[in-house]
Formats: structure tokens, C-alpha cells, sequence
């Protein structure tokens, strides 16, 4: 299936709330930060096809009554808050501004649910690690256990696996950028013990969301991808 890349249509950012009796709407951030030569912000990478093709999956394999829409939206933005999960991609290009990082620190505090994805190596790791720090200066980042709840609530997952761009998986054995040689699964927990920040680092999770209808990419990397994705939505729906 396929979806136009539209990034620079304003009518795509800030969308009014999918009408329908929804449980779930996918929402992307929108932030500020690295814009290629080609004008095309990094927070647009792998959109709007990859949460698009997400949410059909969601469909097929739950019963999460989950809007066929998909909403990119500001950090800013008052509706932000209707969103009990939120996905950022390219991590390690954030730029935020002051007011970015107020309105995700007040959506973090009041419930929300961050997923991070898409960011590789040590030189994007301090990128988000400062901004992140910006948001939450209190906050701790620890690895996730392969115990913890998140990975065992929908579906079980017993091992991290190192998704690659679609490239890499198509034509090459190496599953890595820059010197992200293993992936990592990484959170930040409120005093609660709630998860609130989930960061993937070293791995491609939306790539494989956007290519799982590609005949050759291989199943282990679009079906770790999903599982891992549904679980975190159903975390963020429960907590």
C-alpha cells in the first residue's frame, strides 16, 4: 500500500482528534531539530507510511478498537494530552525548544507515554541524553529488564533484536550504524516505578513497520518490531 509522503502540507500537522469511538490513536512528535539538505525534518522519517502500515497491524492482531488515522503532533499543542502514547523518531537529531521541553515534561508527569526510536551510536545517544535531560532533569535512564512487564503484557518477548533500515536488511548481513553494534532497550521511571520514557537505541523499529508488506525482508525483524510496538501501546493504555 501505498502513502504519500506529504510532510509539507501544514494540514498534516496538529490534526483536529480522529472523531469515532476510538481507543487508541497513533500519534507522532513533532519537534525541532535536524532538517536535511533536503529541507525534510528528521521527526518526518519513515512518515506517514510506517504508522499508517503500524496501525493495519494493530488492527489484525488486536482487538484495540485503534483509528485508522494517524495524527503528527506538536509538543506544544493542547491536544497533546489526549494521546496516552507518543512516538519520536531520529532520537538523536532533538533540538528541542524551551517551550517543546515544557510541554513534553508536562505530558510525561501527567500520564503520557514516550517511545523512542531511531537513533544509533554514542554521538546521538548524548544528543538525546541531554535533551531528555532537559525534560526530566530528575530523571534516571536504566536498562530495561527482559522481566519487566512491558515485555511480557500482550505478547512475550525474550530478546532484543537489532532491526536494521530496510537496505541493510535486504542486501546486507550488518545490522548496525556508526558504532551502535547492539541494540539496547532503555527507560526513564516516574517515583510510582511507572514507565514513562522507552528508548530504543541501535534500532529501526518504524523501518520495519513501514516495509512489513516488503516480500523480502526478513519476518524476524518486522514481527520483533510489532510485537514490541503493540506491547508498549498496551503498557501506555494500562499504567
Amino acid at each position: 500500500m501505498d502513502f504519500p509522503l506529504t510532510y509539507d502540507d501544514p494540514s498534516n500537522i496538529d490534526p483536529p482528534y480522529p472523531s469515532g469511538d476510538w481507543e487508541f490513536v497513533f500519534a507522532r512528535m513533532v519537534y525541532t531539530g535536524f532538517i536535511s539538505r533536503e529541507f525534510i525534518p528528521s521527526w518526518t522519517t519513515d512518515w506517514p507510511k510506517s504508522d499508517r502500515q503500524f496501525v493495519l497491524g494493530i488492527k489484525r492482531l488486536t482487538n484495540i478498537r485503534v483509528a485508522e488515522e494517524t495524527v503528527a503532533i506538536s509538543l506544544t499543542n493542547p491536544d497533546l494530552f489526549k494521546y496516552p502514547f507518543l512516538y519520536s523518531v531520529e532520537c538523536g537529531h532533538w533540538n528541542m525548544t524551551d517551550a517543546e521541553i515544557k510541554g513534553l515534561r508536562e505530558y510525561l508527569q501527567r500520564g503520557g507515554f514516550l517511545f523512542c526510536d531511531d537513533f544509533w551510536g554514542t554521538y546521538e545517544w548524548e544528543i538525546f541524553r541531554e535533551n531528555i535531560l532537559k525534560v526530566l532533569p530528575e530523571g534516571r535512564i536504566s536498562d530495561i529488564p527482559l522481566s519487566h512487564h512491558i515485555f511480557h503484557c500482550y505478547y512475550d518477548i525474550e530478546e532484543l533484536v537489532q532491526v536494521p533500515y530496510i537496505r541493510q536488511a535486504l542486501y546486507s548481513t550488518r545490522t548496525y550504524e556508526q558504532d551502535g553494534y547492539f541494540p539496547y532497550c532503555r527507560g526513564i521511571f516516574d517515583e510510582n516505578d511507572r514507565l514513562m520514557v522507552m528508548i530504543n537505541w541501535n534500532t529501526d523499529l518504524g523501518d520495519a513497520w513501514e516495509h512489513a508488506d516488503h516480500p523480502d525482508l526478513p519476518a524476524r525483524f518486522s514481527t520483533y518490531a510489532y510485537k514490541l510496538g503493540i506491547n508498549a501501546i498496551v503498557y501506555a493504555m494500562s499504567h
